[in-house]
């Protein structure tokens, strides 16, 4: 992996992490506003649905998912820039398409956001309120991991020299497209933790992060993907019943 477009990337990622930690509202002052209220926080310079509106909450899934989602794919951008040998500009339309996918997850992301905070379901920074709904997600998530669809879709990311040989005549753009698909096939139930675990909590998103990245290892992710979903779905269980 070389190549002025590989440290573009890198830096990229490198960027979207710095930004996150700067952006992220430390673990004491999210304490601080469950014992004292929203009028506590109302007055931090913090992105939240009620004063950022939904284009900074898109912003910050946009950066949450290019922060967490592109290490996941370094296998297999690189597998494609072995196979293309033509640089920066299949790479970059690769990239691209893989992207857009996320955003377009951002979006939906950042509008679930503002409906459950509308609701009084989640804190104005996306924490849930709800027993039963942090269960419910911990619940959906781990029978996720059982599902075809995760299976088949985690299959072409644990393989994606088979994956690209196949689609190669679509070229780079839809390619990228492709395996966006494939990819939030694989990891968006997992991201949809972060309601869970806390939207803009930089110890969930370097565990999922991780998490995600082992998943997709076809040597290691098969000891991973099934009984992480009997751990989660014990934990929303157990949630579930705490809650009633």
């Amino acid at each position: 992996m070389t190549g002025m477009h590989w440290l573009v990337l890198f830096g990229t990622i490198v960027l979207a992490w710095i930004l996150l930690y700067v952006m992220a509202l430390p673990e004491g002052m999210r304490a601080a506003g469950r014992i004292y209220g929203a009028d506590f926080l109302a007055s931090l310079c913090v992105v939240t649905p009620d004063s950022a509106g939904f284009a900074r909450i898109a912003a910050m899934w946009a950066l949450m998912s290019a922060a967490m989602m592109a290490p996941t794919a370094l296998p297999a951008l690189a597998t494609y820039d072995e196979l293309s040998h033509s640089g920066q500009t299949r790479f970059g339309l690769l990239l691209a398409g893989y992207m857009v996918v996320w955003l377009g997850f951002s979006l939906l992301a950042a509008a679930v956001q503002m409906a459950l905070f509308r609701a009084g379901l989640v804190s104005a920074f996306g924490d849930s309120m709800s027993g039963l709904l942090s269960g419910g997600l911990l619940l959906l998530a781990g029978a996720y991991q059982f599902s075809p669809l995760k299976a088949a879709c985690l299959a072409k990311c644990r393989a994606p020299l088979g994956f690209f040989m196949q689609h190669w005549d679509e070229g780079a753009w839809r390619n990228g497209l492709r395996l966006g698909l494939v990819c939030l096939g694989c990891c968006w139930a997992l991201m949809a933790l972060a309601f869970v675990g806390g939207v803009m909590n930089l110890a969930f998103m370097g565990l999922a992060t991780a998490i995600m990245v082992i998943e997709k290892l076809p040597d290691l992710g098969r000891w991973l993907t099934r009984p992480l979903g009997g751990l989660l779905m014990m934990g929303g269980l157990w949630w579930c019943l705490s809650a009633i």
